[in-house]
């Protein structure tokens, strides 16, 4: 084993231990050892990074920064990203089993979400409203909220990063950035990169540390005024509960179990393609993974005959390998929490056309790319968001069956609809309940286009120039512009 990198939190400009001395260690999923050492922040620890955020808005320099300034120190950090993309593409990879070629593409990617906000960060404007009062002169300011406490999970950290913090603070706001417990060395790495960008200290604080204390004290914490959560539903419900405490604003992206949908005239191949990516990119561990494949009944057996042999020969191995195809989940419970939901759609009267098992000979949390043919919609494996390497198949007869099947489930982050017929993708687009539809494509972002979730994978939006005004408030300004005095109040005409 190799020598244990020790890693600190990023607290007002400083690079800090846990006040306690504590920390806990970080697991290279593709081995199983030990890797990294991580603080572990106490309630102290956090109360210390608000407070700081608190001040850098208040009173510090950021807060007099004009949004031009703000603008530059995001396309500094854009800058910076795009240069080291490989050594936070190479971190991710070994904290949490991401491919390695996926975690550079992605950090040099979201260098692009930078350089859109570090761009709109003077184009934030109010409005001047056509009152129904004369002599009267009405705007709106739109001002920046505070301290956001941004949490983002360990699968696509740095992007949820991005389009949480890049409109945070090109709005003016501060930011305490909550890394996950399961794979903090990415993110504590990019810290490196916010000091070097010019953001003066206290603007971006990183903190590492479990749900409670750490997530709890930064959630309930008086002066944080929102919270940007991206997690499941579990965690959410302590979120939404602990902002009782201070009646911070709050969006929540809680993943999905998304319907990805072929119909009788798709284009197979590029319909196999996608749902291959959809499902098997990133080791199935994405929220808007297309985990529920809905195939029309007259192409199912033809789509199935040529996916499943691409299934299994997608190579899995060593994530940092240019060679490799899927690596491996990320923690232990995942692992645990797909083998027992495959055996369950088995024992329901599911059928495995492929994978199922853990490799042979692979130390590791690896798992073999798996599909399961489902006689019905009511196993307990179609609704049950497994965050691995699992698709679950059904088929359909009628556009009305299949839209009645997608919008059966609890979630509502994305969806995918494979047919040449236009019209009736728009039709069934507009149907699914789902924040983002993709047609004849899938898994793609952009930092113009914004996503989010309905139903139980959420609420409020994320990337795009909107995203922006969420992270503000309007003040609204009358002005008197009469030279005339005011009339006796109690006088009413």
């Amino acid at each position: 084993m190799g020598e244990i990198q020790t890693y600190r939190m990023l607290i007002d400009g400083e690079w800090v231990g846990a006040s306690d001395g504590k920390t806990f260690d970080s697991i290279n999923p593709s081995t199983g050892n030990v890797w990294s050492e991580v603080p572990e922040a106490t309630q102290d620890d956090v109360d210390r990074a608000v407070q700081a955020a608190y001040r850098a808005f208040k009173t510090g320099s950021w807060s007099k920064m004009l949004p031009t300034e703000r603008g530059a120190c995001l396309r500094n950090l854009a800058g910076l990203l795009a240069e080291k993309s490989e050594i936070l593409g190479r971190t991710e990879s070994i904290d949490t089993g991401k491919m390695l070629k996926e975690t550079r593409w992605q950090a040099k990617y979201i260098a692009e979400f930078f350089q859109f906000y570090a761009g709109c960060a003077d184009k934030i404007s109010g409005d001047v409203l056509p009152i129904d009062k004369p002599d009267m002169f009405v705007f709106t300011n739109r001002e920046p909220l505070g301290v956001v406490a941004a949490i983002v999970p360990w699968n696509s950290q740095l992007f949820l990063v991005a389009v949480k913090i890049g409109p945070a603070l090109a709005a003016g706001n501060t930011v305490v950035l909550k890394a996950s417990e399961h794979a903090s060395a990415a993110m504590l790495e990019f810290g490196e990169l916010v000091e070097r960008a010019g953001f003066p200290p206290g603007v971006i604080n990183i903190i590492t540390g479990h749900g409670d204390p750490c997530g709890k004290a930064l959630t309930t914490h008086p002066k944080v005024a929102r919270i940007s959560f991206t997690g499941g539903p579990t965690a959410a419900k302590y979120v939404l509960h602990n902002s009782a405490e201070n009646f911070a604003e709050v969006s929540l992206e809680l993943g999905g179990k998304s319907p990805f949908i072929v119909f009788e005239d798709a284009d197979i191949e590029s319909a196999v393609n996608g749902s291959i990516a959809g499902i098997f990119g990133a080791t199935g561990q994405s929220c808007v993974a297309g985990s529920r494949l809905y195939l029309h009944e007259d192409i199912a057996d033809t789509f199935l005959k040529l996916m499943v042999p691409v299934a299994q020969n997608i190579l899995i191995g060593d994530p940092l390998l240019e060679e490799t195809q899927m690596g491996p989940l990320c923690t232990t419970g995942q692992l645990d929490c797909v083998e027992r939901e495959v055996a369950r759609a088995v024992e329901e009267g599911g059928k495995i056309l492929c994978g199922g098992n853990r490799p042979e000979k692979m130390s590791g949390n690896y798992y073999e790319p798996t599909i399961i043919d489902c006689p019905r919609q009511d196993l307990h494996i179609v609704d049950t968001e497994m965050f691995g390497p699992v698709l679950s198949v059904m088929r359909f007869r009628t556009e009305e069956e299949v839209i009645k099947l997608a919008n059966d489930t609890v979630h509502g982050l994305a969806a995918g609809i494979f047919t040449r017929d236009s019209a009736r993708s728009l039709r069934v687009a507009k149907a699914v309940e789902a924040g983002i539809v993709w047609v004849n494509t899938y898994r793609v972002v952009s930092p113009i286009a914004e996503f989010g979730g309905v139903k139980g994978s959420g609420y409020g939006r994320e990337s795009g120039f909107q995203a922006m005004y969420d992270y503000t408030r309007p003040k609204t300004i009358w002005m008197n512009t009469s030279s005339a005095p005011m009339t006796n109040p109690f006088v009413m005409r």
